[in-house]
């Protein structure tokens, strides 16, 4: 894939369009925060189909937990409490060659008296797939695609194109399963409040695109000053979610022209070790037709958009 293409492909999808980011007016209607939310969908599932055909060679890189390294490094970086999918606990592991990029980021936010709080790290297959099909992220993004239907029922395609492109299908565009990929969020050191970026983690609206031009002038301004510092030490925002980036995977590559095979893809770990395996199949979609299929009527006969 030649640069030019892929810097093509970028001005083309990723930046909102300037019908929506230049007249205050329309940027209020309940019209341009759906079709700009059907454009930014639309573009994320463009994305995540690319990354599928992009080349991946893993480098065989083991993992190493981050609590112990931030710990050892004596910078300020908070993590998630919570459980995650099936009451599993959060795996804040990163693979090692990363590392030090990653406490350069935590050193430098800590200098502007911030703090990193990472939400997620590696994700599992039994994670991912499950991630998909929890309520708090499956059913809001089907209510979201109802929304986006004017309330009438939307197709089974068409939800699931919606959770793919929020919710990676496929542990061969899931970089949280390559362990080169985190979701952070961002707090003041002095009160502990959560610098503004516009809304939450997880977030899943017209708000979470990086670009989104519904958000304040402050949240944006956070957004573009936290994705400065990580760019400097080399990860790379995902234009979809303004909480997740990336290094030397299929999205990194891809996002940044480099046409030579990513380094970090969908791997099984050791957890005593760190040391990984490629997953033997990483295109196998996570979850059949039939489940999500079973799950959209779920959520839709229990929010009355079967009528």
């Amino acid at each position: 894939m030649s640069q030019f293409f892929v810097g093509l492909w970028v001005g083309c999808v990723l930046a909102p369009p300037a019908s929506l980011c230049s007249s205050p007016t329309m940027n209020t209607t309940e019209a341009a925060r759906r079709a700009y939310w059907t454009e930014q969908m639309d573009a994320a599932t463009a994305f995540m189909s690319a990354v599928e055909e992009f080349p991946v060679d893993d480098c065989g890189e083991p993992v190493v937990p981050l609590v112990e390294a931030v710990r050892a490094a004596g910078v300020d970086v908070r993590f998630a409490n919570r459980a995650h999918v099936r009451g599993l606990p959060r795996l804040f592991w990163l693979r090692e060659g990363l590392l030090d990029s990653f406490l350069a980021c935590a050193h430098d936010l800590n200098a502007r008296g911030w703090a990193i709080s990472v939400e997620d790290g590696f994700r599992t297959v039994e994670m991912q797939k499950y991630l998909a099909r929890q309520p708090y992220t499956f059913d809001v993004i089907v209510k979201r695609v109802i929304w986006e239907c004017g309330g009438g029922t939307p197709s089974l395609d068409l939800v699931t194109r919606r959770v793919s492109a929020l919710i990676a299908s496929s542990p061969k565009v899931g970089t949280h399963m390559s362990g080169s990929a985190l979701d952070i969020s961002v707090h003041h050191i002095d009160d502990g409040s959560e610098v503004d970026r516009g809304g939450p983690y997880l977030e899943l609206s017209e708000l979470t695109p990086m670009s989104s031009p519904f958000v304040s002038d402050a949240a944006r301004a956070n957004r573009a000053t936290i994705t400065e510092v990580m760019a400097r030490h080399r990860f790379v925002a995902y234009p979809y979610e303004f909480w997740h980036y990336n290094q030397g995977d299929a999205y990194d590559h891809f996002l940044s022209g480099n046409r030579s095979a990513a380094r970090y893809g969908a791997v099984d770990v050791d957890p005593a070790s760190g040391r990984v395996r490629a997953i033997s199949d990483p295109r196998q979609p996570l979850n059949a037709p039939e489940e999500i299929e079973a799950e959209i009527w779920r959520v839709m006969s229990r929010v009355g958009a079967t009528d």
